[in-house]
């Protein structure tokens, strides 16, 4: 049946309106098939749109789905902020004092306060190590760079299936332009390095023809399965800050942290609309 329902749209990974990537939050989501998920995600047709529902783990406050306009995803991290920020400004009440825990496809996510900021614990890598040869070969390909300017190919997959490629620099990875049909079904995250003293640590973009969104804005997930390798390799240290989105306009900014506990993905969440949506 046709009813309001209340609904919000955040700007996530930026303290400054349309800067960073935009997300809907559909806040009572229980009662809504699948595929009126989706035809709401298709029409929304932002990177990622979710539904928060009664969680079925007891040690979680919100459960989410998650779609983009080609589907469903297992996990997603600009989601994972928006949505928590969205479950707390509409009263949610979580069970731990300055914590949110999320459930998703993939598990438990925790989401905690870090100053203003909300970061969530990069969840573990379920495919990492170096790709087959042809797997490198047609990303490699599709981004339509050499392959002696390539410096890595690896897994860094937490759960959407993501690839990463490491560039020489950052300047290498904002002239990217990539070749989306022979990209084809490979989720590929680049990344490269700014000179020392820079605002940034890295740039990063993240492309994903195949689920509608041809480049995203600024990506949780991507983030924290590069923190994690790139951590792991010693290329990067315990704290650190990814610039995503020049290519599109934008200015996301992602805050990496390490400590005894977790690599923590952090962010700023900027609220941008909120009232009532029919489904």
């Amino acid at each position: 049946m046709t009813e309001l329902r209340r609904f919000a749209q955040v700007d996530v990974f930026t303290a400054t309106p349309l800067k960073g990537n935009a997300l809907a939050v559909v806040i009572d989501g229980a009662g809504l098939s699948d595929d009126e998920m989706a035809a709401f995600a298709r029409w929304t047709n932002l990177s990622e749109t979710t539904f928060l529902l009664p969680p079925t783990d007891p040690a979680a406050d919100y459960r989410v789905r998650i779609f983009t306009p080609g589907g469903e995803l297992p996990f997603a991290g600009h989601p994972t902020l928006g949505s928590a920020h969205a479950f707390l400004a509409s009263g949610g009440d979580a069970k731990k004092p300055g914590e949110v825990v999320q459930q998703c496809a993939i598990g438990l996510v925790r989401v905690k306060r870090d100053g203003a900021r909300l970061a969530f614990a990069a969840p573990p890598l379920k495919r990492s190590g170096p790709v087959d040869a042809a797997t490198r070969a047609q990303a490699i390909a599709s981004l339509r760079v050499a392959a002696e300017e390539v410096l890595d190919v690896v897994w860094c997959d937490n759960g959407p299936g993501w690839l990463a490629i490491r560039l020489a620099d950052a300047a290498s990875v904002l002239a990217l332009q990539p070749d989306f049909a022979v990209m084809d079904r490979l989720k590929v995250g680049v990344v490269g390095a700014y000179p020392a003293g820079s605002e940034c640590q890295f740039e990063v973009r993240a492309f994903v023809p195949d689920i509608g969104v041809p480049e995203d804005p600024v990506t949780g997930s991507l983030n924290a399965g590069l923190a994690l390798w790139l951590q792991e390799a010693g290329l990067a240290g315990d704290s650190y800050v990814a610039a995503q989105g020049a290519a599109l306009g934008r200015a996301g900014r992602v805050h990496v942290k390490r400590d005894a506990e977790a690599t923590w993905i952090g962010g700023d969440v900027t609220p941008l609309i909120h009232g009532q949506v029919r489904l």
